[in-house]
This record gives C-alpha cells, sequence and structure tokens, in this order.
C-alpha cells in the first residue's frame, strides 16, 4: 500500500475510533492529559508556550489556555496561507474564528521572537512511541516544528498512539508524546 492511503486509512480509522466516545468522556481524558503536561519539568520550566486551540475531538486546550495565559506567555497559531503564525493569547475576548473554524488570537501587532518559544504543544491525529506524528495532511504543524528550535510536545488519547505510523521524511517527531495514561 502506497503511503499516502496508509496515512489516509490511519486518519479514517482515527476518526472512527473518537466516534465511539462521548463529548464528555473525550473532556475527561483531555483533562488527565493536562494535568500530565503540568507536571512536565518541560512545562514547569517553560515562560513562552505555543498552543493550540482544539478542534472537535482533538485534546480539549480551551479551559487550559485560559487557566496559564496570565501566568505564561501563551501562543496560539493564525492560518496565513499554508503557513502558521504564532500569536499572543490574550483572553478569549481577543479570539476570532478564523480558518477551519478554529478560534485564533487577532493580530495587534506584537511579535514574539522564535527564540523566545520555550515549548511548542500539538494536537496529531496519531503517534507512535518513537514520537513520530502523523497530522492532518497539510504540514503546518510539520513546517513549524522545522523552523522552532522549542521543545515539542505531542497531545493524544491513548487509542490515537499506534505501534507504527506511516512516515515520511519531511513528518516531524516530537520530543514527548502525553496521553491520559501517559508520557513518552
Amino acid at each position: 500500500m502506497e503511503l499516502y492511503e496508509s496515512k489516509q486509512l490511519l486518519r479514517k480509522e482515527i476518526a472512527a475510533l473518537k466516534r465511539i466516545y462521548t463529548k464528555e468522556n473525550l473532556q475527561k481524558r483531555s483533562e488527565d492529559i493536562l494535568r500530565f503536561l503540568e507536571k512536565t519539568p518541560l512545562f514547569q520550566k517553560a515562560q513562552c508556550i505555543a498552543l493550540y486551540n482544539a478542534l472537535p475531538g482533538e485534546v480539549q486546550t480551551a479551559s487550559f489556555i485560559h487557566k496559564w495565559y496570565k501566568q505564561k506567555q501563551i501562543l496560539l497559531p493564525v492560518v496565513i496561507g499554508h503557513d502558521l503564525k504564532l500569536l499572543p493569547y490574550k483572553g478569549e475576548a481577543s479570539l476570532k474564528a478564523g480558518a477551519f473554524g478554529i478560534m485564533e488570537p487577532t493580530d495587534d501587532g506584537t511579535v514574539i521572537p522564535d527564540d523566545d518559544i520555550d515549548m511548542i504543544v500539538v494536537p496529531g491525529i496519531a503517534f507512535n512511541r518513537d514520537r513520530d506524528r502523523l497530522g492532518r495532511g497539510k504540514g503546518y504543524y510539520d513546517r513549524l516544528l522545522s523552523a522552532l528550535k522549542a521543545s515539542s510536545v505531542g497531545l493524544c488519547f491513548d487509542f490515537q498512539l499506534k505501534d507504527q505510523i506511516p512516515v515520511e521524511p519531511f513528518d516531524r517527531k516530537v520530543d514527548l508524546v502525553i496521553t491520559e495514561k501517559e508520557v513518552i
């Protein structure tokens, strides 16, 4: 089977698995995952963290972002063409619906240098124990991870952790993968 087809098949498999769980169950699992994240030395030391506003079915981060944005500099991605630009989160009132219906910060001209970012937290469709990541297929996070020197953390539900996932040379690994059961 061709690599592209393998990736598409895995994306469909994970989408089917997500439908098994209720929104409440995924929210509870998300809270467990984020508690693990808070306990990592990476998070505890980080002052500037790039996070993401979740799509339905992803590890939900909205309450986590709101909890931490006054204590740490939180950046959220904004889709600009084929790339992601990281902008400061300054509270819920500073968000607007952007590409794909994801809530994004408004651009007030504040620029945070890439070197100031200590950590980036990314979603994924699937991960493996080698910390490879399968995304949605557009390469947004692969390009962003390639551009940053920051430590990277992938968040996923336990059922998204696979023994093997199809990867290509441009697919970027993460430094840690966190599920509701473990930190890898």
